[in-house]
């Protein structure tokens, strides 16, 4: 329970009050609000068989969404001259080792496939755990203080309602591909689950409810000893608790998937560019023209969700498209690295956002 050492920012924010509560702490909200129309209008939702992409508008939509900002990742790796300098085997060798792997074995495609499911909801956690660890640096306090608290809490908040909850057999769904490689014990995993949904419900809260009671204990004894207590974060951290338990834990609507990945993406879209926006700007040479930064953020995006629009196979021209194991074997990489760099060119302890 280390108490706070740093002297506070000027401003608790990281760029400024009405864009972190946009994009950052009220961006759950914000989710839920762009899910509204395609609530309220069927047309949206209706699935089409399209012989390039199976499925409606709004599968369409937050697919590009989600990778559109899976791609940006690459932003901060490789066109961060500084970072990319400090992991140059992760950032050349693993990519091409992974996409090897992944076109040349079945095993490997589906194992993979199914480590990118849950890989993605720890990493969604985690970016909730950073952005919350950021704003408590900008709060002044020890960068060790409460930090394993905040990870688990946020693991908590996102793992568990989806364990506890009916979006579980959605999650569960990757390891019917093992069928492909014939694998009876892995394909058999989905309906074990179902059939032990109950106790994993109850296991959930048996141990959400102590945790959470624990986890506001120590904070107030952290308080007590100096800890400054981070407004943004707090909110942050309850606006995420609020529709995380709704939208994964009961998926009233079928809106958890969209709400979930929509404001994850929307917090990365921001920080990313909040990041890299300057450097980017200088390094290719617009910082010299009249909007030269508005330029290059509509270069960043175009880049970002034309990737997006490329995933969904709804192209007119079809020899831009690969083969299916290439495309595949593309989708995965670009995926896993995603989860994986971000573990590491986004510390907050080791320094790269102080």
């Amino acid at each position: 329970m280390a108490a706070a050492t740093a002297q506070p920012a000027r401003s608790g924010y990281i760029a400024s009050p009405a864009s972190d509560w946009f994009f950052l702490i009220a961006a759950p909200l914000v989710a839920v609000a762009a899910f509204v129309p395609f609530a309220a209008f069927p047309a949206l939702t209706f699935q089409t068989q399209d012989l390039r992409f199976r499925g409606s508008f709004m599968d369409g939509f937050i697919q590009v969404v989600i990778y559109a900002h899976l791609f940006l990742v690459f932003f901060r790796s490789h066109a961060n001259p500084a970072i990319f300098r400090a992991h140059p085997f992760r950032f050349v060798v693993v990519p091409v080792a992974l996409f090897a792997a992944v076109y040349t074995s079945t095993w490997a495609l589906v194992a993979i496939g199914v480590l990118g499911v849950w890989w993605d909801v720890y990493h969604s956690a985690l970016q909730t755990f950073g952005i919350g660890r950021i704003y408590d640096l900008r709060a002044g306090n020890d960068l060790e203080a409460g930090r394993r608290l905040d990870q688990l809490m946020n693991l908590l908040l996102y793992a568990g309602p989806i364990l506890g909850g009916a979006s579980l057999a959605l999650h569960m769904q990757a390891f019917s591909n093992f069928a492909e490689v014939g694998s009876a014990f892995f394909t058999s995993i989905p309906a074990r689950a179902e059939a032990h949904s109950r106790q994993l419900t109850l296991a959930v809260l048996a141990i959400g409810i102590p945790f959470s009671i624990y986890y506001v204990w120590c904070y107030w004894q952290m308080q007590r000893r100096g800890y400054r207590v981070s407004l943004q974060k707090a909110a942050l951290y309850g606006i995420v608790a609020v529709v995380s338990i709704v939208c994964w834990g009961f998926n009233s609507f079928g809106e958890a998937f969209f709400v979930m990945n929509f404001f994850h993406a929307v917090q990365y879209f921001f920080i990313v560019w909040h990041t890299e926006g300057t450097g980017l700007t200088e390094r290719s040479g617009c910082a010299r023209l009249p909007h030269g930064r508005y330029l290059v953020l509509a270069a960043f995006l175009a880049v970002g969700l034309g990737y997006g629009i490329w995933t969904t196979g709804a192209w007119p021209w079809p020899a831009l498209q690969p083969s299916r194991r290439g495309f595949a074997a593309t989708l995965l990489t670009v995926s896993i690295l995603h989860f994986w760099y971000d573990g590491f060119i986004w510390s907050v302890r080791k320094g790269q956002l102080r």
